[in-house]
């Protein structure tokens, strides 16, 4: 892979997945989106830098760990611009709101937001806010770096794996990765977390993966593939239970 190439790939990942103030990009660029999944664990990273350094300015000037976690939170949200929460929600009210594929994917275009996303959203910001909180008082903001980049290699996982629901929206207009795109993407995200986090790197792994695998399941089953909404609601579910793992490994 050349330097142009690199260059171009990791902007792209960070026009798709942050609202990070970036010059804008080349046409061109974007025929090769999809090749572009390989650097989604950098822009995860790109996210959970500030994040984690908001956090830690926090502990420094003695606010508690529930306060650093939430702002921890709002910094991830904000540089996302909310999407992969959006993606959940969207994901919930569809699942459980419609009795067909094609009324599912009718409610997860919907902007309104229903009870399920609701809950949804309320039940997952929490629980990750609890963790935080719990991780930072315990070994502090960092680890939080580890999570970022291996819940991202979800997204690209669910790419590869499953066909597209729909003939349109973000995830068919981005296409399909190589598997070279995907493996050199969990390699740098394994790459990232060992060195942050060790050898626990593996029970986190281990968890996400099984979690990827059953929003795979379920998404067939629902719609027969993914969507831009799918992929977010994989990516917000690993981040969970990553943290939720960390807690007891």
């Amino acid at each position: 892979m050349q330097k142009n190439d690199i260059i171009r790939d990791i902007g792209l990942a960070l026009v798709l997945l942050t609202r990070l103030p970036l010059p804008t990009l080349p046409k061109a660029w974007f025929q090769h989106q999809a090749q572009a999944a390989w650097a989604f664990p950098l822009a995860g990273l790109a996210i959970a830098l500030p994040a984690c350094g908001a956090a830690a300015l926090a502990l420094w000037l003695g606010f508690s760990a529930s306060i650093a976690a939430g702002l921890m939170l709002a910094v991830q949200i904000l540089l996302t611009g909310a999407m992969h929460e959006d993606g959940l929600a969207d994901t919930a009210d569809g699942f459980w709101g419609g009795f067909t594929p094609e009324r599912r994917l009718e409610i997860m275009k919907d902007s309104q937001i229903g009870t399920y996303g609701v809950l949804a959203l309320i039940l997952t910001v929490g629980l990750r806010w609890l963790a935080l909180a719990a991780l930072i008082s315990q070994v502090g903001v960092w680890p939080m770096l580890a999570v970022a980049t291996l819940s991202r290699v979800t997204m690209p996982i669910l790419m590869v794996t499953l066909p597209n629901a729909r003939s349109a929206g973000l995830s068919h207009s981005v296409g399909r990765p190589s598997t070279a795109a995907l493996t050199i993407g969990l390699g740098l995200a394994l790459l990232f977390s060992l060195l942050l986090i060790g050898s626990t790197t593996f029970a986190v792994l281990a968890v996400m993966a099984l979690t990827t695998f059953g929003v795979a399941l379920l998404a067939r089953a629902k719609i027969g593939g993914q969507t831009g909404d799918v992929l977010g609601a994989s990516q917000q579910i690993a981040e969970l239970t990553g943290l939720l793992i960390l807690l007891v490994v």
